[in-house]
This record gives structure tokens, sequence and C-alpha cells, in this order.
């Protein structure tokens, strides 16, 4: 939830040096082992990946989190004791093939790509507005005005001005066929598209994402020489696309006599994911194939999907859990310069005695926000808090606002920003209960979200879709109340049950140890442990030695 505050410096010619930055020489030596963490995003709205680098380095470690650059330089900052580097990574292989060949086969008067047929569109209007204007200057001349030399009579210009109407028709029929084409080709799932699909899976296997995705070199070609540079003892690769960038650093340094270290953090199950065309998926599945056999070490956000990645993958032991939990103990730089936490109440406009429902993150038809303001018109003064604007995401929630006016809730919804993933818990707890409305989609049935974990750690009463890992968990706990995703009237019946007794659902969290594992520093020393099991002959952390 949180979009970070670091502030991030450009940096137009630096050399492709992981190391040149870091720490001084003295700290570096003293430091337990150099790790670079690896994330495909520009960091700063990536609380788990902010949260592991500091935690790392507050651990000891000597590290450096590459992340991909929003702009066309090198960026860094500071996370704590961790140095960040966004990289630039430029899409030359973003282009699928087809797109690079003549389209004969499929739309033979199609152009070759819609840039080419922009430029035809526009090239025919700028010959037909010059023909416009040199009709106009002859008039304008006969007139008496000067610049008789740029017109032209009409019937000199009368074959040009036929010509330039007829192409304006091709070029628009052929431009239409273009769009036509794009539309048929974007999806990659025209019969051509899976047969060619499975072909490649079938001849290559786990190297098929080769031919599948083959952007995914981008990265790689993007990150290499930067990881190189720091000559790392320990690579931790977040999510899918790092993995393999990960393993191909790992095997280049260990080719090279250093035994590298290479951890997978797994944020996903990567076969559930929404795919983007017909090729995405087997192609990034491929992909985690062909590297997680590289991994020392795997750790993913639950058991459940710690169990799939075992049996999918053939691991030789079971990943390690680092749950998506919030940090409670802040550190010093991160608070230092970050306002106090808003009153979440007064954002509302409401006094203490109203009762308030509150979501936390994005908006989405897979988030189910919807189901809950649909409910609002049978929760008689419920208020609802969504914490959810963004610049970035601004079109999502004015659809939910244009939802609220049409269900005759508008003046109970309020549509406040995020707040620094620190601040989450104290912020969302003076509301009385905290909903979690998301759909049935694989990842969602898998994991706790950090939301949970937020919400949990503001002592709210939960309102949870029965997506499977969170439903089971809160039957389990006791803090909240179980709804059919999507279905409003259970989500009714369920909100008025919490609502009715808050206190309830409230002291399941007085169970001992409960909310103490729920914490990111409990997370942080799993994987110090992890680390330290992994580099066995390096120091201990700082506060034990």
């Amino acid at each position: 939830m949180s979009h970070g505050t670091t502030p991030a410096t450009d940096t137009a010619d630096a050399p492709p040096d992981g190391a040149a930055d870091a720490a001084d020489p003295a700290a570096r030596t003293a430091a337990r082992g150099r790790v670079v963490m690896l994330v495909d995003n520009g960091v700063k709205a990536d609380s788990r990946v902010q949260k592991a680098a500091r935690s790392a380095a507050r651990a000891g470690w000597d590290v450096i989190l590459f992340g991909v650059s929003p702009t066309a330089k090198i960026q860094t900052f500071r996370l704590g004791g961790a140095q960040v580097r966004l990289v630039p990574k430029p899409a030359h292989l973003e282009p699928r093939r087809h797109e690079l060949r003549h389209p004969l086969l499929r739309r033979p008067l199609a152009y070759r790509s819609q840039q080419l047929a922009r430029y035809r569109v526009q090239s025919v209007k700028a010959w037909r507005s010059d023909l416009a204007f040199r009709r106009a200057a002859a008039r304008a001349a006969r007139a008496g005005h000067p610049g008789h030399h740029a017109g032209g009579s009409a019937l000199r210009l009368l074959l040009p001005r036929l010509l330039a109407r007829a192409l304006n028709s091709w070029v628009r029929l052929r431009t239409r066929q273009t769009a036509a084409l794009q539309k048929t080709r974007a999806p990659l799932t025209a019969p051509v598209d899976r047969a060619a699909t499975a072909l490649w899976s079938f001849l290559l296997g786990e190297r098929a994402w080769r031919r599948l995705t083959p952007n995914l070199w981008d990265y790689e070609l993007a990150f290499a020489a930067h990881i190189d540079a720091f000559e790392p003892d320990l690579i931790h690769a977040h999510d899918v696309r790092m993995l393999g960038v990960g393993a191909r650093a790992a095997v280049r340094g260990r080719a090279g006599g250093r035994a590298v270290r290479l951890v997978w953090d797994a944020h996903e199950y990567v076969p559930g994911l929404p795919a983007p065309h017909g090729r995405w998926l087997p192609g990034h599945i491929a992909w985690e194939k062909e590297h997680a056999a590289f991994a020392d070490a795997v750790i993913t956000v639950s058991p459940p999907l710690a169990r799939m990645l075992q049996r999918g993958h053939g691991l030789r032991e079971l990943p390690s859990v680092v749950l998506n939990a919030p940090v409670m103990e802040p550190a010093a730089d991160e608070v230092a310069e970050a306002p106090p936490v808003p009153d979440l109440r007064k954002l509302c406009g409401i006094g203490p005695g109203v009762p308030l429902l509150v979501y936390a993150g994005g908006i989405s038809p897979v988030r189910g926000v919807d189901t809950v303001v649909a409910a609002l018109p049978a929760l008689p003064g419920v208020h609802l808090a969504l914490v959810s604007v963004t610049p970035r995401k601004m079109k999502a929630v004015n659809g939910a606002r244009r939802a609220a006016a049409t269900a005759g809730v508008a003046d109970r919804v309020h549509f406040l920003p995020y707040v620094p993933h620190w601040q989450v818990p104290g912020f969302l707890a003076a509301a009385d209960a905290a909903v979690s409305p998301l759909q049935h989609l694989a990842n969602h049935e898998l994991a706790l979200s950090n939301r949970f974990f937020e919400y949990a750690q503001a002592g709210l009463p939960l309102l949870v879709s029965d997506v499977r890992t969170m439903a089971r968990t809160v039957r389990s706990t006791g803090q909240g109340e179980v709804f059919r995703a999507g279905d409003t009237e259970d989500f009714v019946r369920a909100a008025k049950a919490v609502l009715a007794d808050p206190g309830r659902y409230r002291a399941a969290y007085e169970r001992p140890g409960l909310l103490d594992g729920w914490t990111w520093e409990a997370q942080a020393r799993v994987l110090d442990q992890l680390y330290t099991r992994l580099l066995p002959d390096r120091p201990g952390p700082p506060h034990i030695r």
C-alpha cells in the first residue's frame, strides 16, 4: 500500500558497476556477504521488496537491490542500509515475431504494422491539405493578394485532387484491414496461433519461452552486467521474471569459481496469473521451469503455494514461507520525514459513532469492491472508506465513484489516498471492520494478502470472501465472517453480524502469539536464517556477534 517516499537520483551515464557506490570498503569488509536482490518493477510501490532489502541490510548483509528504471537513466537511492539501483530496460524484443512479418496470408491488403498505417494516413492528409492550400492561394491571388506562385488553377489541380481522394480511400481501406488484423493477432488465440504455440511447446519444452516470449531476454540483457559487477555471494530473485535473470547470473558466477547461491522468492502462482495473450502463460511457465532448477532455496508467501511449487518443480525441500506481514517497528529514516498518521474518520467527515467499513488496495473487477458498494443501500448509515487513490489508477477509482452514485450511496463512500506501509495498521484502526471481497482466482485462493495482515494488526474484525486460504484462516481464528464472493446479499448478512458485535471478533486477536507471528520482523528472521544456512561460513548478524 506504500508507494515509497525515498527520493531517486537520475544518473545519466553511470557505468554498470553495481558495487561502485555501495558501502565504503571498511563497512563492506565487515559485512556478512554481498546480496543482490532483483525485481521487475520500480521498487517504490512494492512493499515486500522494500521490506526484504531493508531487513537484510539491517541484519548485516551488503545489499544492492536492482529494479527497473521508469526513465532511460539509471536511478539510485537507499532503503536504510540497502542500496537501490533502477536500471533502464529497453523493450527491443517486445514486438512479437508475427508483427514483424508481412500480413500477406491473413490480410493481404493490411499494412505491415500499425505504425506504417498511421504514417500513410497522415501523409495522405498532408497531401490533401497542401492541395487545398494551393487552391486557396490561387483564389487569393486572383483577388489581388500576394503569393500567386504558390497556387494553381482549378484545372491544373483537378487530377492531383482526384488522385489524392482515391489514395485516401485506398489508404483508409488498408488501415481498416490493418486494425482488423491487429485485433485478430493481438490475443494470439486464432487456430494458427494456438497450433504454433503447441508446436513450439512440444518441440522445445522448457526452452519454448525463447520462441513464445522472447521479450524475457530484455530483462537479462538489461541487468546482467550490473549484477556481475557486484560479484554477489547470494542472489535473491523476486518473482518469475527475475528468477531467470538471477539463475543466469548465478551460473556465470559459479562457472567463474564463485559459489553463488540463488534464492527464488515466488510471490505468485504463475499458471494462475491473468495472461495478456495466448503465448504469455506457456512462455512464462517454460521460463520458470527451466530456471527453477538452479535455485538453492525457494521462499514463497503461503503454505499452499509452497506445496504446489514443490510438486510442480520437484524441489528437494518444501519452500520456506515468508508472509506479506506489515512492519511494526519502522526504521528511523523511514519515519523521519513522514507526516503523522492521518485520522481516518476525520478524512471521511464522520464521528466516532458512525459505522465504518474500510477497504485498502487497488480497485478492479477481480478485487470485488463493487460487491461492497452494491451492498450499502441494504446497510443504512454504514460508511465505506476506500483507501485506493493513486494518480496511476484514477480510471478505476472514477469507475467506483460512478457505481456509488448509481447506487445512491455517494455520500457514504469515501475515497482516500495511500499512506506509507508502516502507517497502515494505525491508520485503519479507527474503522469498525475491514473488507476483503476478492473474487475467485487461483492466486487469490492460495495466499493471505498483505492487506489481511494489516487489517489484523489494526485489530479489525474482517469481512472476507470465500477464497480458500483466507476463508479457512478467518474461520479458524474467529476474527471475522466469510461471505460468498460476488454475492451482495451474503455480504450484507456477514456485515450485519460483524457490526452487531465487533468485540466478539476483536477478541480473536488476544490469542497468545497470533499477532506476534504476523509481523515483518518475524518474517525477517526466517529470511535471515535462510541466508545464514546458505552461507554458513559467514559471521552472524550484528546483534548476536
